[in-house]
């Protein structure tokens, strides 16, 4: 059995962590999804590697980056962070981060913009696991807006 990993934090202002559970348990019902919710998002890295070390096969991390300059340096180091925990275990680790200027000031986008971007990524963490991603190369797909598509 597949087991799938989510972390999300409380500094958050949409519960991503939910909508990442939900989206996976559609997407792969037979899957063990296992939650953890910490303080902040440098607190993420962590939690990703309790739920690898619990047998996690692959680990989405729900991230939300404040809009001040010192949020941005605690992502940069958490970005690295997880980078480096996915050299180390060779666990597929998914980083969905929501920087809270997207909104453009605007709540509602902002929360659409959050949900749309944890859903998409859930489905890139079950393609990967499964299918692969190689035919959708080039097709300009995003995850928090509309997809682009590819240039003809």
């Amino acid at each position: 059995m597949v087991c799938i990993g989510v972390v999300d934090t409380t500094f958050a202002r949409v519960d991503m962590g939910a909508a990442a559970v939900d989206e996976l348990r559609s997407l792969m019902p037979h899957a063990l999804v296992k939650r953890l919710t910490v303080p902040g998002i440098k607190n993420t890295v962590w939690g990703a590697l309790r739920l690898i070390r619990e047998g996690c096969d692959a680990v989405m991390v729900l991230g939300w980056v404040g809009p001040t300059q010192v949020d941005k340096y605690s992502y940069l180091a958490t970005s690295i962070g997880l980078m480096q925990l996915q050299i180390s275990t060779g666990v597929l680790v998914i980083d969905v981060t929501v920087h809270e200027e997207e909104g453009g000031g605007d709540e509602r986008r902002l929360k659409e913009i959050a949900l749309d971007r944890t859903r998409k990524h859930a489905w890139n963490l079950v393609q990967l696991l499964t299918e692969g991603l190689e035919r959708y190369a080039g097709k300009g797909l995003r995850q928090g807006y509309p997809h682009a598509g590819e240039i003809l």
